[in-house]
């Protein structure tokens, strides 16, 4: 092998590490950054989705409530961005923006005494989520909940809906979800196990904005976003 010849190789091998550094650089970033991807046209955001494996319904804007569609409002919360922040209160979920913004959702939050709040972190996130209701939910109400002690799977009659981001406080499960449903007539209510709902479409768009790790922020009820 001549001197040059060799030169060029060594080039070769020391620019493949430099690439493949640059590759993990860059998911690096994109694991921590929200994707600020534009919000579809209003006659689109709730139409029905044909690329999922099972059915997702459209959702006529009659039954969706002005202030509960997903919508680019300015951020009332402070928190930096890629933060989720659930206000119960006022039923919104934000997602944090960049300057100043944030995508805001309609939800339905849990009832009255079985609301969780603090700062977790989104620990895994999953498609068409299998289910399965606590020992709590069981014990309170078994004819409605014992028959799916052993979980049921994912589909159209899931609770949990098209996706589920799964809250963990100090690395400890809390057991709440932020979650599709099947009843889009419960957002902006107060009528689940505590969880999060969000409309299909709408937890859908949220879950390929956010990686495993961001930050949720769910304030008590009784406080707002930005109080």
């Amino acid at each position: 092998m001549s001197t040059k010849s060799g030169i060029k190789l060594l080039c070769i091998v020391i620019a493949i590490p430099t690439l493949l550094a640059a590759c993990a650089t860059t998911a690096e970033t994109a694991a921590v950054t929200p994707t600020a991807a534009p919000i579809q046209p209003d006659r689109n955001r709730y139409a029905a989705l044909a690329d999922e494996p099972f059915p997702v319904a459209a959702i006529p804007s009659s039954q969706i409530k002005a202030q509960y569609r997903r919508q680019l409002v300015d951020d009332p919360t402070g928190q930096s961005p890629g933060t989720i922040v659930v206000d119960p209160q006022n039923r919104y979920l934000y997602l944090v923006q960049s300057g100043g913004k944030a995508l805001r959702y309609g939800v339905g939050v849990g009832r009255e005494g079985m609301a969780w709040s603090g700062t977790a972190n989104v620990a895994y996130k999953r498609q068409w989520p299998r289910w399965t209701p606590t020992q709590d939910m069981i014990a309170r109400e078994p004819d409605k909940y014992q028959k799916w002690a052993n979980g049921m799977d994912g589909g159209a009659r899931n609770p949990l809906g098209a996706r589920a981001l799964y809250l963990f406080e100090g690395g400890k499960d809390t057991l709440y979800r932020i979650h599709g449903t099947t009843e889009p007539q419960s957002i902006g209510k107060a009528m689940s196990s505590g969880c999060i709902r969000m409309m299909n479409q709408d937890v859908i768009d949220l879950y390929g904005r956010v990686p495993d790790g961001a930050k949720v922020v769910v304030l008590p009820v009784g406080q707002r976003a930005g109080a």
